[in-house]
């Protein structure tokens, strides 16, 4: 739930930024106040509407965004003929510069969690001179091996629904190695039958809710509960990204951590967060100077009520002196 009543923006639109592409944007809250970016997550999984209510109005500028090819954003990566080879992490962070450009802010606090925590990072250390703070929730820095956990390691403890992920795709189109698997689904979202198409997105979205099923919040459709296009465009962006290891170096984003020294952060990570296990988040807690991570023992990767208190007390410490 929003902590502020649900704001209306004072502005929004669509941004140019190139290759094609327009980003859809939008500003609320206080014009004149703090500068604060929600970065969503997914990736592909577009902004929510309950970001307008994450932060106190009278004293924040909230600026929401859908990265490219999601949510609001143009064109739709639903459509299974709109090329997503302009859609990278390059992309996104020079998207977010452009952004900030266009919206006239100097500096900005950056707000965002799973997906969302690795591109705020890869931005903040390509940028550090633009961020004033960082709050991050459920810490990934999609290295290799955090790829693979999520979609093949995690199978210890669901195997029959890993074997259910893994047996729609074909044999023979399996390939090796999990990234070959993810790779596999990525053509299975731009099959020209439509019937295949959400067949694909539905058996991804299906594994990703197994995942999260434990948890305290892993209520069953966390993933899957979305409409066709939202789901269409979530497993192919996702599928994207994955099969190609973010588009980052392995290990690029904790080896550059030391760049975020002087950037105060807040991590919240749930100790049971079975897709993003709590080392990545105490990892890049050691390696960021000055960054206070706070692990929940009553949440996993969707949260609690002791998270979500956490977060907000933290913003609140983290903000006081803005």
């Amino acid at each position: 739930m929003p902590r502020f009543p649900l704001s209306e923006p004072f502005d929004s639109g669509l941004l140019e930024v190139g290759d094609g592409n327009q980003v859809y944007y939008e500003q609320v809250g206080n014009p004149e106040g703090i500068p604060v970016l929600m970065v969503h997550g997914g990736p592909g999984a577009g902004c929510s509407l309950n970001g307008r209510g994450a932060y106190d109005p009278k004293r924040f500028r909230t600026i929401l965004f859908d990265q490219r090819n999601c949510g609001r954003s143009l064109p739709h990566a639903a459509d299974p003929s709109v090329d997503l080879s302009a859609n990278t992490t390059h992309h996104l962070v020079a998207d977010m510069e452009l952004l900030r450009a266009h919206v006239g802010v100097e500096k900005w606090m950056l707000n965002g969690g799973s997906w969302g925590s690795t591109l705020i990072l890869a931005y903040a250390e390509r940028h550090p001179e633009r961020v004033s703070r960082v709050v991050i929730t459920g810490v990934t820095t999609l290295d290799h091996a955090s790829i693979a956990w999520w979609y093949e390691g995690t199978s210890r403890f669901f195997p029959e629904e890993y074997e259910r992920f893994r047996d729609y795709v074909p044999t023979e189109e399996r390939g090796e190695d999990i990234f070959d698997l993810i790779n596999a689904y990525g053509r299975l979202m731009t099959h020209p039958d439509p019937v295949v198409r959400a067949r694909a997105a539905r058996e991804w979205l299906i594994w990703e809710d197994a995942i999260i099923s434990i948890e305290p919040n892993g209520t069953p459709g966390n993933y899957g509960n979305r409409p066709d296009d939202a789901a269409a465009a979530f497993v192919r962006i996702c599928a994207h990204y994955f099969a190609n290891a973010a588009f980052l170096e392995d290990g690029e984003l904790l080896r550059d951590a030391g760049k975020l020294k002087g950037i105060p952060a807040l991590l919240v990570h749930g100790r049971h967060d079975l897709g993003g296990p709590p080392k990545t988040a105490w990892d890049l807690a050691k390696a960021w100077p000055g960054a206070e991570l706070v692990m929940i023992e009553d949440a996993g990767h969707t949260g609690s009520e002791t998270f979500v208190a956490e977060v907000r007390s933290g913003i609140d410490r983290l903000t006081a002196d803005l």
